[in-house]
């Protein structure tokens, strides 16, 4: 049972009384920090004191007056300027542990009126390998699609791939000009993304030349800005504006000379390799030619698109692969192409409905409050992500009638949902739901975004095999008594459920910096951890020999005696807030921190009872039942993570 949840609906009624509006101070009844004060306490009192200029202590007494929880609670205790303080009955949490016990959902009630909802997530580029800028996207979205089905809404996964883009114009440039045939037909995916990154790599290259010498040209004038921003705010220490203005200044100064060094080690690079200069040379309007190869296979032409047929499967099973290590499988894979045929009559119905304005040749939609506009299709004829994003709204609805659609994708791209969501309620799509999941970047220990040594991006794949290499050394170190093809298989299971862990477990809003000695860690707030706590777990039940179906099909009562049973208790009737808690704002690290908690308390628990070897029968059974709903819960928490589990590590 959710004790919260209900306690608060029981709180809602008493709280009508004295406010119209009583959600926000419902809210301010939580589970207590210090077991002192009882299992919940609700701070609403004082606030409300204030709008009816009485005493606190006054308003907590005729709060509880209107409060009927005396079927769950003992009585409600007044503490300090006005806390009310709740203990749960013990002989009411041992019913309802019990009742969890033997739920196969573990007290988790299916949600009253499900919804439809479609999870966008992951969505990479399929000409280029995955790299760790897709790591939080996939397992973000992951962990929210397995959250929300278990909940009991209805819930398709899109993997809104990139299959129709630039990428492709610089990829079928380089299979025309570059390929190494021999390599092609031993490794056609890997020769793919060598064929886009040279290209890439000439484009920047005759980029930043033409560039370079402007930047340098600006340098000694943004040295003087600073230099004279220095003297005002030093001559007026007390002008904030001026110290605002130095600092404006000394950061654009600082990103000048990073772009120049950034321009000057493309340039290198290249200039310093005779085979790539000489492609250089020989193909000095690369980016030009790659992007009308791209407009040649918008427009249908045959040979483009036959190269087109032939290269995106090929690359699709390659994403699939790392999908497959994640445990990921979507429903959807409808990439930008599925979505080519609609993009014209998406623009015309803009157009028709006097929501989208010719702009400088380009067509556009604008958003009031927005200074930039949402383009949705270019001078040049050529349609944008915006088209595309429209068009899957429209799919979305119509088709699929979503009721909530979900995008899981970084920060960056806020501004552009935020033009999208709007345009798309222009369009008439607002009875649905649209939400971007935004999430941070990881970062290296410079905390800039995490690289290899040689500055290039930390492919995903590349990332796993080394997550698995350094779980085995651990694995290989703690589980001598495991033979060696379980050893990996443990070792596949701790390794990427520590990458998992590690994302998820931090506020999706923030950047974090990547560490291999904290995420593996067999102690503190990691997946190896709460991964080594269930397999403890089973170790009790395993050497006691215990048939756990048996052992829940018993009406046997649970026994609270002791304070660390009845912690544990409440901690596990906490599992179904803690999961509906994830939907609210689509946070899946408020479950990483409940299993965290779980682990620990349990480790007090086990600590403080015997079990096993209990004299008492009775007693025995009831703790036999807290550690096996331990482990389910545990179980379940971290495969709604996405997260894997073994019985002994």
């Amino acid at each position: 049972m959710n004790l919260l949840a209900e306690l608060r609906s029981r709180l809602r009624q008493a709280l009508v009384s004295f406010t119209d509006a009583p959600d926000s101070f419902v809210e301010m009844l939580k589970p207590t920090t210090d077991t002192k004060f009882g299992d919940f306490q609700a701070n609403c009192a004082m606030p409300l004191a204030k709008q009816h200029k009485q005493p606190p202590r006054d308003m907590a007494q005729a709060i509880i007056a209107k409060l009927d929880v005396a079927d769950i609670c003992d009585t409600p205790e007044i503490a300090g300027p006005g806390f009310i303080n709740l203990r749960v009955k013990t002989d009411y949490l041992a019913l309802e542990t019990a009742k969890l016990c033997r739920d196969e959902r573990l007290g988790v009630a299916p949600v009253g009126t499900p919804r439809t909802y479609i999870v966008d997530f992951s969505s990479p580029n399929v000409a280029k390998p995955m790299h760790v800028g897709h790591l939080r996207s996939t397992v973000i979205g992951h962990a929210l699609y397995k959250v929300l089905k278990f909940l009991g809404h209805h819930v398709l996964s899109d993997n809104h791939v990139g299959d129709w883009g630039t990428q492709f114009g610089m990829i079928i440039y380089g299979y025309k000009h570059f390929r190494d045939q021999a390599a092609y037909e031993q490794a056609p995916v890997a020769e793919l993304a060598r064929l886009y990154r040279l290209v890439n790599q000439l484009s920047d290259y005759h980029e930043v030349v033409a560039k370079l010498p402007k930047l340098q040209q600006e340098l000694p004038l943004k040295v003087q800005a600073v230099a004279a921003a220095k003297a005002t705010a030093t001559a007026n220490p007390a002008d904030k504006d001026a110290a605002r203005n130095l600092k404006r200044q000394e950061q654009d100064l600082a990103a000048s000379k990073d772009e120049i060094e950034s321009a000057k080690k493309k340039i290198e690079a290249v200039d310093a390799n005779p085979h790539l200069k000489a492609l250089a040379d020989a193909h000095p309007q690369i980016a030009e030619l790659a992007r009308r190869e791209t407009a040649k296979l918008h427009a249908g032409d045959a040979e483009n698109k036959r190269l087109w047929d032939e290269f995106v499967p090929q690359c699709l099973q390659a994403l699939e692969s790392v999908y497959q290590r994640f445990g990921v499988k979507f429903d959807m894979t409808l990439g930008e192409s599925w979505y080519n045929p609609m993009l014209a009559g998406t623009v015309e119905e803009l157009k028709r409905k006097k929501l989208a304005v010719e702009s400088n040749g380009a067509t556009c939609v604008f958003i009031e409050g927005n200074e930039a506009p949402f383009i949705v299709q270019k001078a040049d004829g050529a349609f944008t992500y915006a088209t595309t994003d429209l068009a899957t709204i429209r799919h979305r609805v119509e088709t699929l009638h979503a009721d909530a659609s979900l995008y899981v994708v970084d920060s960056r791209q806020g501004e552009h949902f935020q033009l999208l969501f709007s345009t798309a309620k222009k369009l008439g799509f607002d009875k649905t739901e649209f939400r971007h999941v935004s999430f941070g970047t990881v970062l290296g220990d410079d905390r800039r975004p995490f690289k290899t040594r040689s500055g290039d991006t930390v492919g995903l794949e590349s990332l796993l095999d080394e997550a698995v290499q350094n779980a085995r050394k651990i694995v290989d170190v703690n589980s001598v008594h495991l033979p060696d093809e379980e050893r990996g298989r443990v070792a596949e299971l701790v390794g990427i459920g520590a990458i998992i862990y590690v994302d998820l477990n931090h506020n999706r809003d923030s950047d974090y910096v990547f560490s291999w000695e904290k995420m593996l860690a067999t102690n503190g707030d990691t997946a190896t951890y709460i991964q080594y706590a269930y397999a403890r777990v089973c170790g009790i039940l395993r050497k006691g020999e215990v048939d756990v179906a048996a052992l829940r099909g018993e009406d046997a009562p649970i026994i609270l005696g002791s304070p660390a049973e009845r912690v544990l208790a409440l901690q596990l009737n906490a599992f179904d807030q803690a999961v509906s808690d994830v939907a609210v704002d689509y946070r899946p690290n408020l479950l990483t921190q409940y299993l965290f908690e779980t682990a620990n308390i349990f480790a007090q628990f086990y600590d403080k009872c015997i079990v096993l070897k209990e004299p008492d029968a009775a007693l025995r059974t009831s703790r036999l039942l807290l550690c096996d709903a331990t482990a389910r819960v545990l179980k379940q928490g971290l495969e709604l993570l996405g997260i894997g589990v073994t019985e002994q590590m």
